[in-house]
């Protein structure tokens, strides 16, 4: 049984069916990959035993990008950390989430705050990780992207309502609540080589909503996409990245001429 539910939808910008998407986006319906908002650049993905990994910066803040691989519209539930982005609930595939229409990219930058915010990402130490603040830190590093089919037309009827807000760049978002956290905002704090990584809940940020309906296809996802990252020492350490080799320089019985001694 199939259920209808009430979303929110985030104005988007629509991609090319063709596009070329980064190396470092994982994936099949729709892409996923990390961006460094501070550099504007997506991180590169490291496979890992079969795993995905991605580095994080400390104290950077990130936006979670998607991009809609099929011509039809998908619902996606956006999980940070075990906790639903946008209602704050341990996460789990059945909730809410982001609508994505055909070939459609969207960034999502923080925590569902209301209809018009979101409280940013942020790479920080795992004490300080939105999770770990709320006591849930048993899943802290890890991103994970639940992707639902939308039922065909001629089996669901389907309710659109749109906010005239001309914002670009955005995606869809399917809610029946939003949890308001009543931690403040931290500044963000770098983390130790030994510590993990996790997500902060960052400052508020402009980031309006608009409201649409989704019938799922089934209440199973299509696909789970799974995104871990850690900083860049822990997972040299770690073996997830290997670290570059320096190549050997063999002594040379006849180098130069003879130089001074020192001292």
């Amino acid at each position: 049984m199939t259920h209808r539910r009430h979303v929110l939808a985030l104005f988007a910008a629509t991609v090319a069916a063709f596009a070329t998407l980064p190396a470092c986006a994982v994936g099949r319906l729709v892409d996923v990959e990390l961006v460094d908002r501070g550099q504007n650049q997506a991180l590169p993905v490291y496979p890992h035993r079969g795993n995905a990994w991605v580095a994080g910066r400390p104290g950077a803040r990130y936006a979670v990008r998607m991009s809609n691989r099929t011509g039809q519209r998908v619902m996606v539930v956006l999980s940070v950390d075990g906790v639903n982005a946008v209602t704050g609930e341990t996460a789990a595939t059945g909730q809410n989430g982001y609508v994505l229409g055909p070939w459609q990219t969207t960034e999502i930058t923080g925590w569902r705050k209301s209809l018009t915010e979101a409280a940013a990402f942020y790479f920080t130490a795992l004490p300080d990780s939105y999770a770990a603040r709320i006591d849930r830190p048993d899943n802290v590093g890890v991103v994970g992207v639940a992707v639902f089919r939308e039922r065909e037309p001629e089996l669901a009827s389907r309710r659109e309502l749109d906010v005239a807000e001309p914002r670009a760049a955005q995606g869809r978002l399917e809610r029946d609540r939003a949890a308001e956290s009543t931690a403040a905002a931290p500044a963000a704090k770098a983390a130790a080589p030994a510590e993990r990584l996790g997500t902060g809940h960052g400052e508020r940020e402009y980031f309006p909503t608009t409201q649409t309906s989704f019938e799922r296809a089934s209440e199973r996802p299509a696909e789970i996409v799974r995104l871990r990252y850690d900083s860049l020492d822990n997972l040299l350490a770690s073996g997830v990245i290997p670290r570059p080799q320096r190549p050997r320089v063999l002594p040379e019985p006849f180098p130069s001429f003879v130089p001074d001694p020192k001292g």
